[in-house]
């Protein structure tokens, strides 16, 4: 289920909502017709979820021009940006974990299940 909390961004509201805003914006650089981007994007429903980053996404195919002005050269490309200014860059499909770390966030901890005891060996 994708979360509620993705949005795109387009030519016309990038500078507006990614560069002229304050905070971490996480920008993934998408393309419908890519099997790596539909992975990278069930990830990154988790991250909106759980950061404090705002995560947006950009379709490549709708705005060459954005994907021109970044270099973005494959897909899935993920760009961070705080405070108007681009601070980390990660090209091709990434972990959770990784996302996190991109963005400064430590990974949440996987909670463990209680009825799971440890075995006395």
């Amino acid at each position: 289920m994708a979360s509620s909390k993705v949005q795109f961004v387009n030519d016309v509201n990038f500078d507006e909502t990614v560069l002229a805003a304050s905070g971490k914006i996480l920008v993934d650089f998408t393309a419908t017709w890519c099997g790596p981007c539909k992975a990278q994007a069930a990830i990154l429903d988790k991250v909106a979820d759980h950061s404090d980053a705002v995560v947006l996404k950009v379709d490549v195919d709708e705005c060459p021009e954005l994907a021109a002005r970044f270099a973005v050269r494959g897909m899935p490309t993920l760009l961070v940006f705080e405070n108007g200014k681009e601070t980390g860059r990660r090209l091709g499909l990434a972990s959770e974990a990784a996302v996190l770390a991109l963005v400064g966030q430590k990974p949440r901890a996987v909670p463990r299940d209680a009825s799971v005891k440890p075995s006395a060996a």
